[in-house]
């Protein structure tokens, strides 16, 4: 079912690869800028797929799946694009592994309890994990198109590391409750 918030969340997906495109050349100042304002325009249609599906009550099941697939690829993408570059270097490539781990864990156990009819809503502190992490990586990309603005990269790195302890802790929460569910 393709309505018009599924269509933007589509478009998230289908626009990785160009952000990826534009964050491939790490001094390319022009290019992170793009990609700066690329990263916002998927946020901001990450608000409004949900928003408008809720609105309209076209809330779908292709939807309910798709959208948290679209966040992740994005997030993964730039995680690692980011670290490739040398955006995320030394110890804060530990904080990125937490988020892509934890992202890949609580997916798969996602996949597992809804194989047993269990949902697992998203907590407020998900939702902050998750506002920190965008924060996190938006500062970190405009990071490379204002180089001389040493605070921009600074903000990107400490959010980073507040992101990937409330990622630990909701990560947790997910698995504990997983684990009620699960078999000796």
């Amino acid at each position: 079912m393709l309505t018009l918030p599924n269509i933007l969340t589509l478009s998230r997906i289908f626009t990785v690869p160009l952000l990826v495109g534009f964050l491939w050349w790490p001094h390319w100042a022009v290019g992170y800028a793009i990609a700066f304002a690329l990263y916002c325009l998927m946020g901001i249609t990450d608000y409004f797929d949900g928003y408008l599906a809720r609105a309209q009550g076209t809330v779908s099941k292709l939807g309910v799946f798709l959208d948290p697939i679209a966040d992740k690829i994005m997030v993964a993408a730039v995680i690692l694009i980011l670290a490739g570059k040398g955006v995320i270097a030394d110890w804060h490539i530990i904080a990125a592994l937490v988020i892509l781990l934890r992202e890949i864990a609580v997916s798969g156990l996602r996949e597992f309890l809804g194989g047993i009819q269990v949902s697992v809503p998203v907590s407020r502190l998900a939702k902050w994990k998750t506002t920190l992490q965008l924060v996190s990586l938006g500062a970190l990309i405009l990071s490379g198109a204002v180089p001389e603005w040493g605070w921009v990269l600074l903000v990107g790195l400490v959010t980073l590391w507040g992101a990937a302890v409330l990622t630990a802790i909701t990560g947790w929460d997910y698995i504990r409750v997983g684990l009620s569910h699960m078999d000796s």
